[in-house]
């Protein structure tokens, strides 16, 4: 299976946490953590408000729980993580911290996107790890399930 096919499938594995995430009351953004053979390590949606942790972003969960299925191995470089939303910069930096390699999102983020829209804080060269970047995968579907959601909310 090639890299796209799997990024797809693992697009689609977030769509459907980010769903569950909105059932939840919580905004629908999804993650999974792919590890180096490609396998599903860790999947999740936003839990902020279910948990009350202002880190509950779903890239920030299924980091912890894939670090915990590779038995705490916190680097995380042949790893990559799949998620509906350009990330913020809490999970950016965080991104850069674990040494994901490679970094696949959704929609972006022209408010707080940290990766390609206001800041770019997975390559910036100053920094001691620079994670690879595939923007766009369903950028229409991930884009549509938070526009239906504020919509909803408003």
């Amino acid at each position: 299976m090639t890299g796209g096919t799997r990024w797809h499938i693992a697009m689609r594995r977030a769509l459907d946490a980010a769903a569950a995430a909105a059932a939840a009351g919580d905004v629908p953004i999804g993650a999974v953590l792919l590890g180096p053979d490609g396998s599903e390590l860790a999947v999740a949606g936003n839990e902020r408000e279910q948990s009350g942790d202002p880190t509950a972003h779903a890239e920030m969960l299924v980091l912890r729980r894939g670090a915990a299925a590779l038995r705490d191995a916190w680097r995380l470089e042949d790893c990559t993580l799949v998620v509906t939303l350009e990330p913020c910069a809490m999970c950016a930096g965080a991104l850069v911290n674990a040494r994901v390699g490679r970094l696949v999102f959704g929609a972006f983020d022209p408010k707080a996107g940290a990766v390609a829209s206001v800041f770019d804080v997975v390559r910036d060269p100053r920094l001691n790890h620079r994670v690879e970047v595939v923007s766009g995968v369903f950028a229409e579907a991930c884009g549509a399930v938070l526009r239906d959601f504020f919509e909803d909310h408003r």
